[in-house]
């Protein structure tokens, strides 16, 4: 019997059958019995849970990268990412997949994606430790507070009498919390979606001031998106940031090379991996009682654009 039946016998979800099989969060005690019971009945026995049986394990984790690298805040995102997951996997090989079906005989999975309404974690077989926060999930995660960061750069903006905000997609986790921290600070703030990109960042700028000409300060949910949005006010002449103050989120080493320096949001890619690889690993070991989620702090880096 696979894990479809199963999921039929007990009247649930395949992707709960799932969750109770590895131990996952977000499931009540009467499903989960529901669930065990089916497994039982049906005398239910999937690869991994064998070795589990057996005592041994692959010692093998593997990080799951959901998305397209256009979405992601900067190509060094990912990157630290991997380093920060690597570091935190000393006694474990790590290997790199981009869809469920690369992820065999392996003990876990650290998947990375900013789309809050990816349906693959649900997909995979093995215990899970997503790096951002789900919209629609119950599951581990760990992300940056970007809810706080965005507060504090609205903050910072407080004094200016226009200001936008260019919001990247509505269904990135991280896009949608940054904007919902800084309209706390300024609820007046008018917002726009683009994609994550410099070009999208120059094209939302220009259309914010068509609409507010007086606009003297934007906010950009990344520094990639910043990165155009600076580009569009220099080609039409505009002082940043006397005219129009400017900042960003990620302090990606793009914030630095921009004129003037961008003011942005620091977080660590590389802590998130590494603090992923950490609860995945600690939940492999059965530690009790580990948190669902993990939130990492951001701060408010000055330069400047503001």
């Amino acid at each position: 019997m696979n894990l479809e039946e199963v999921a039929r016998l007990a009247g649930v979800s395949r992707s709960t059958v799932s969750r109770v099989l590895n131990g996952s969060p977000g499931v009540s005690p009467r499903t989960r019995a529901v669930v065990q019971s089916a497994v039982a009945s049906a005398r239910y026995l999937r690869n991994h849970a064998a070795r589990s049986l057996a005592g041994t394990t692959t010692d093998t984790i593997a990080v799951v990268v959901s998305e397209d690298t256009d979405r992601l805040f900067d190509d060094s995102y990912l990157a630290a990412v991997l380093r920060g997951v690597t570091a935190g996997l000393p006694d474990h090989r790590v290997v790199v997949a981009m869809n469920p079906d690369e992820v065999t005989t392996v003990d876990g999975a650290v998947v990375v994606s900013l789309n809050g309404h990816d349906p693959l974690p649900d997909l995979l077989d093995v215990p899970v430790v997503l790096v951002g926060r789900p919209l629609v999930h119950k599951m581990s995660y760990v992300d940056s507070d970007n809810l706080g960061g965005g507060t504090v750069a609205g903050r910072h903006l407080q004094g200016r009498a226009r200001v936008g905000v260019l919001a990247g997609p509505p269904d990135i986790a991280a896009c949608v919390d940054r904007v919902t921290g800084f309209r706390r600070a300024i609820p007046r703030a008018v917002a726009v979606p683009c994609a994550m990109t410099a070009d999208a960042g120059a094209a939302a700028v220009a259309g914010l001031l068509a609409s507010t000409p007086d606009l003297d300060a934007v906010f950009c949910v990344s520094d990639v998106i910043a990165v155009g949005a600076l580009r569009h006010l220099r080609s039409m002449g505009a002082r940043v940031p006397q005219d129009i103050a400017v900042v960003g989120f990620d302090d990606s080493l793009l914030s630095q090379a921009t004129t003037p320096p961008l003011t942005t949001v620091r977080h660590s890619p590389e802590d998130l991996g590494n603090t992923a690889a950490w609860r995945l690993t600690a939940q492999l070991a059965g530690e009790q009682h580990l948190p669902q989620s993990i939130v990492l702090p951001t701060e408010l880096v000055v330069r400047g654009s503001s």
